[in-house]
């Protein structure tokens, strides 16, 4: 096909209109455009082609013999091009959204939730894919990401979904009895750290501590850091949020806390963003929460 020399697809469009409406302000109201514009992309379509396509007769229009040539083929091009775009539709509709996270957050934070999206929307499926490592969003593939920073990342606060005190937490099997206000205190104990992440060192970092001897460290993924942490294998840095339960209760105690330093916030790639996972993306900021010591609500 000589796409160089077709017709402006608008002025094709306009006439379409005219043509199936027999006049231009009725196709006007249809292409939710002036009567004046309407008219002017039909007469640069006849200019174009060198051919009269619509004839005044009275107040109204009547299509010349090239324009009802012209109209019969453009509507079956134009009925074929909107048969393909429905069904195009109608298989990205189909298609689950994507969404990945960390392990923690999905465990703690998103999967409680679930059942109150599922509720408020059955006809949109999600796909979780909960990674400590960084999935990268495209078109076809992962719709939305929930990333996490911390404050000492400046970056602008759109999209939060949860912002919390991130805290070193442990069992009182591990932690009770012992001396633990210094964080260089906190070197003797074993950490448990999500697989993929620094956390011990660069909460050490943080509060300028170098630990004397190598840390004990075990990796793992995050939803199973919060089993290990509440059986008393290691203590670990989290935020508030995911273990507000256990710290009321006395199942866990905290050591040490940053206020509203981690801020967990939604990532989209807004030009190819599907509607299902736009109205995911919506439900998400509607669940927002800001989870402190002194503001436990949202």
């Amino acid at each position: 096909m000589d796409w160089l020399h077709l017709p402006p697809m608008n002025a094709l469009r306009a006439f379409s209109a005219v043509a199936e409406a027999g006049s231009y302000t009725v196709a006007a109201e249809r292409l939710n455009v002036t009567q004046a514009a309407v008219s002017q992309q039909v007469k640069s379509l006849e200019r174009h082609l060198g051919v009269a396509l619509v004839a005044k007769r009275g107040r109204s229009i009547e299509l010349t013999e090239p324009g009802i040539m012209l109209a019969r083929e453009l509507g079956i091009g134009f009925e074929i091009i909107g048969r393909g775009v429905e069904r195009l539709a109608e298989h990205t509709a189909k298609r689950p959204v994507q969404v990945t996270m960390s392990p923690a957050f999905a465990v703690e934070w998103l999967l409680p939730r679930m059942a109150e999206f599922q509720r408020e929307h059955p006809e949109i499926t999600l796909m979780l894919n909960p990674t400590s490592e960084l999935v990268q969003i495209r078109p076809g593939g992962i719709d939305v990401a929930i990333r996490y920073h911390d404050r000492r990342m400046p970056r602008k606060e759109e999209g939060a979904v949860l912002v919390s005190d991130m805290v070193v937490i442990g069992a009182p099997s591990l932690v009770e009895g012992q001396d633990l206000r210094d964080p260089a205190s906190l070197t003797k104990l074993p950490w448990l750290q999500e697989l993929g992440t620094n956390e011990a060192a660069d909460w050490f970092t943080y509060h300028g501590v170098v630990p004397p001897e190598p840390l004990t460290i075990n990796h793992m993924p995050g939803n199973l850091i919060m089993t290990a942490v509440r059986r008393g294998d290691g203590i670990t840095y989290s935020a508030r949020a995911f273990f507000e339960d256990d710290l009321s209760s006395g199942r866990m105690i905290e050591l040490f806390s940053e206020p509203l330093f981690g801020v967990y916030y939604i990532q989209t790639q807004a030009e190819f963003q599907r509607p299902e996972a736009r109205v995911f993306v919506n439900w998400l900021k509607s669940q927002s929460q800001v989870v402190s010591r002194h503001n436990s609500g949202s």
